[in-house]
């Protein structure tokens, strides 16, 4: 497919499994890159088989492979290797998140590739990363919450309890991270500054940049004169009304005093012990608890429409299936429904950005496996026919 996106012209050769790796992969596809995933025969990529499925095809599996072409080649015998470097010597980018020290035992580390193509961009994301006291150890996403800090932080005030985020947020960090420091190396060999290079990065680096701008805005200052303050996460709470749940923000005198409004008492805010920010953190256990039985007293809608008139910060707590009828979210055309080949009818977002010039797409459905297997060798002048009856693709 053509494509008028940033990186039309630019071809990645894809490794990874499971999402760290995919989703950047499917970004940059998104963006107009020509993206050849690569499985090992048999299963693959692991992504392939889990959760909910229609036709062989799981959700997840489109969710971080569309746009891309599936190349399924056999690295454990010699001539798959081959073709892996061939295909290597043409491309611009690789991504692999296999363990440290797995694509060196292949011969396909970034020294080994680099004498290949030296303008090649290698990116290589691990748990840990490559060496150090934990770089064998095997992780997902939850352990990463868990060694980054980030479960700590939702540690529930009132028991005490750390919890984790329900949604792979350690993941697709580094899916970002991975994507945008991809895009940076790109730029860095178009302007001279470098040919290729090799891009190193670990999820648990990944997550602790992620978490640090907010979430230790404590931590950072190191002093022992300095003056303590909760993060503004700390103060992240879903407030029960009467007939459902919304999440509101109040910073401001102003915007308290439209919270107050909204809960159907105005006078609240007038009251001295919390009519200024020192105030109500003097008084919050009072505050709190005058808020909470206001709130009971109130509907969504009602708060809602206060929230609206008084211009305080506020949403009702919408599920997933509720997003698609979201007026806003239908103003902003955030998703694209289509057929897919295999799955049927599949709703997927577009990409979040949207390029004046330069537009990005959804790609084509996320690829059957090894679906161009025979199209993709063909294009590096191989006999497709010989190389599957030597089990090399499949």
């Amino acid at each position: 497919m053509s494509s008028t996106g940033p990186l039309a012209g630019i071809r990645v050769v894809d490794l990874s499994v499971m999402i760290s790796g995919p989703l950047a992969g499917m970004m940059l596809a998104d963006q107009g890159a020509d993206v050849i995933k690569v499985e090992s025969p048999g299963l693959g990529d692991i992504m392939r088989f889990l959760g909910s499925s229609k036709g062989g095809v799981t959700g997840i599996f489109v969710n971080n492979n569309r746009g891309k072409r599936s190349l399924v080649l056999d690295l454990k015998k010699p001539s798959g290797v081959e073709v892996l470097k061939k295909l290597v010597a043409e491309a611009d980018v690789l991504i692999q998140n296999f363990r440290p020290g797995a694509m060196e035992r292949l011969g396909l580390g970034y020294d080994d590739l680099a004498r290949i193509n030296p303008d090649l961009i290698y990116t290589s994301i691990s748990g840990y990363g490559p060496d150090g006291p934990s770089s064998h150890r095997r992780v997902y996403d939850n352990v990463i919450q868990a060694a980054s800090g980030l479960a700590a932080v939702q540690t529930d005030p009132a028991t005490g309890i750390p919890s984790m985020y329900r949604t792979l947020v350690c993941d697709k960090t580094t899916a970002y991270t991975a994507a945008q420091a991809i895009t940076a190396a790109l730029y860095a060999r178009a302007t001279g500054k470098a040919r290729g290079q090799h891009i190193v990065l670990a999820m648990l680096d990944a997550a602790i940049a992620f978490m640090w701008p907010d979430s230790a805005m404590d931590a950072v200052l190191l002093d022992d004169d300095v003056r303590r303050a909760p993060t503004i996460g700390e103060n992240y709470a879903v407030t029960r009304l009467a007939d459902g749940f919304v999440s509101a923000g109040a910073v401001t005198d102003a915007e308290f005093k439209g919270l107050c409004a909204a809960l159907g008492h105005p006078e609240m805010a007038e009251d001295p012990r919390f009519a200024t920010t020192a105030a109500r953190t003097q008084h919050m256990l009072d505050m709190v608890t005058l808020m909470r039985r206001y709130a009971e007293e109130t509907t969504v809608g009602q708060f809602l429409a206060g929230a609206e008139t008084h211009d305080v910060p506020a949403s009702p707590i919408r599920r997933l299936e509720d997003l698609p009828d979201d007026p806003q979210v239908m103003h902003n055309a955030v998703f694209v429904e289509r057929e897919h080949p295999a799955a049927g009818r599949v709703r997927e977002p577009r990409p979040a950005a949207r390029l004046s010039a330069t537009p990005q797409r959804v790609g084509a459905p996320a690829p059957g496996f090894g679906e161009h297997s025979d199209a993709i060798v063909r294009e590096l002048g191989l006999d497709p026919a010989a190389l599957r009856a030597a089990g090399v693709i499949h």
